[in-house]
This record gives structure tokens, C-alpha cells and sequence, in this order.
């Protein structure tokens, strides 16, 4: 199956939190997007594993995604192991997307950090035949997507590019809100984090907001690439405040 990006987070609501977005954009725009879970978020203080598996395949729907894949890696211990790369090889390799949206390296959540290095190496090794995978039964052959952007969680960092998600930012909020046993809720009777405060929806609008100030529209989101980007006319990329 060919798609054009894949999202990887490493639990069941970080994708929607830092580009929801980006991606609702991006299916607006007749991309394929799929979406992949490395761990199920077991060990998160709220909800279990088969509620929020439910509230991401709703998230997924309401993000105009093709598919949501959990690869069920322990959480809490997301190893770098051989058996993790070669999981998500075979996933990469499986649905041979474009572009990878992944965790950036600098991160608050160990998880995340161990979830960017594992993408890192999972999308170059996925490049190489000798790399040997196999899914559905069958030998897989190499495929490495053209390249990868790391999205913002709890650490901020200086972004390579903003997208304007002015005319999504509401389907984001939705699909974040479809993970409901992680957020505020007045009848809940789970122990409070930092994601269930009510003021947690006013940090993603305030956040939603600067980014968005930064390049001159209502809402934004904040990428870091690796390399240089390259461009072909200069008045596609820069935003002029009027």
C-alpha cells in the first residue's frame, strides 16, 4: 500500500496533541496519511489500553486517516533493540510513505526520546536489502522514505518551518478530544495530570496561536528537518504581514 506520510508517536495521543493539525491539512489535501502507535500508552495514569485503542481509532477517523497501526512495544521501554527497528521496517516498508512526521530528539517523556531514535534508525535501515523483514508471510523489499520531519511536544525548540493550520485547527482540537479518558472530565474520577487540568486546552490554543503569529496567520505548527529545505520560489514560503 502506498501512502504519502506516515505519523509516528510513541503513544496512542501524541501525534494528534503535536500536529493533528498538520495531518487533518494534509487529508484535506487528498494525502494518504496513516498513523502509527509504538506502545499502546499502558502506562498512562488514565484510561487502559482497550479504551484508548478505541479513542484512536476514532481520533484516526476524525482525522481523515487511511489506517492507525499499534505496534504494542512495551511503554515505558521503548528499546532500540532489533526487534523494534525491524517492527517498524516492516511497517515502513509496508506502507511505503513519502515522508515520516516523528518525535523530535530533545523531549521532556524518555519515551519520546527513545521514540525519535528508533524512527531515526528504522527509516535509514529500511533503505537497505539486506535488511531482511517479513510481513503478511512475505519477504519484504528495502524502501526508505525520502525523508523525515520531527514535530514539537513539551520541549520547544527553533523550528525549521511552520505549517498554517488556521483552517484546521478545530479538527484538531476534535481529535484530541476523542482520547476523552485523557483530558478533562468533570465526572471523571481518575487521578488529575497535566493533560486532564482544564487549562490544558488554553496551553494548545496559546501554543497553536504564537506559532501561528509567527508566520503572520491564526494557528501554526512548529517542524524541525535535519537538512536544508529546498525551494523553487521564494514567495511560497514566506508569509508577509500585512
Amino acid at each position: 500500500m502506498n501512502t504519502d506520510i506516515m505519523a509516528i508517536g510513541a503513544h496512542p495521543d501524541d501525534v494528534e496533541l503535536a500536529c493533528g493539525g498538520s495531518i487533518a491539512k494534509f487529508t484535506q489535501q487528498g494525502y494518504k496519511v496513516i498513523l502509527v502507535d509504538l506502545t499502546q500508552g499502558e502506562l498512562g495514569t488514565r484510561g487502559t489500553k482497550e479504551v484508548r485503542t478505541k479513542e484512536g481509532e476514532e481520533a484516526a477517523r476524525i482525522l481523515g486517516c487511511q489506517a492507525r497501526v499499534n505496534l504494542c512495544i512495551p511503554d515505558g521501554n521503548i528499546e532500540i533493540s532489533q526487534d523494534n527497528i525491524k517492527k517498524l521496517i516492516s511497517t515502513i516498508r509496508a506502507y511505503q510513505p513519502r515522508l515520516l512526521l516523528i518525535p523530535h530528539f530533545d523531549e521532556r517523556h524518555p519515551d519520546h526520546v527513545h521514540a525519535h531514535q528508533l524512527c531515526k534508525e528504522a527509516w535509514f535501515y529500511s533503505g537497505l536489502r539486506k535488511v531482511e523483514t517479513i510481513y503478511d508471510g512475505e519477504k519484504q523489499e528495502a524502501f526508505r522514505p525520502d525523508g523525515y520531519f520531527t514535530f514539537m511536544q513539551a520541549y520547544e525548540f527553533p523550528p525549521t518551518f511552520v505549517l498554517d493550520i488556521s483552517d484546521t485547527y478545530n479538527k484538531k482540537i476534535e481529535s484530541v478530544k476523542a482520547h476523552r479518558s485523557q483530558f478533562f472530565d468533570p465526572n471523571s474520577n481518575e487521578p488529575e495530570t497535566i493533560l486532564s487540568r482544564p487549562s490544558f486546552f488554553e496551553f494548545l490554543n496559546t501554543r497553536a496561536r504564537y506559532y501561528g503569529e509567527t508566520i503572520g496567520v491564526q494557528y501554526g505548527e512548529p517542524f524541525f528537518s535535519p537538512v536544508p529545505i529546498g525551494v523553487s520560489d521564494i514567495f511560497h514560503v514566506i508569509t508577509l504581514k500585512k
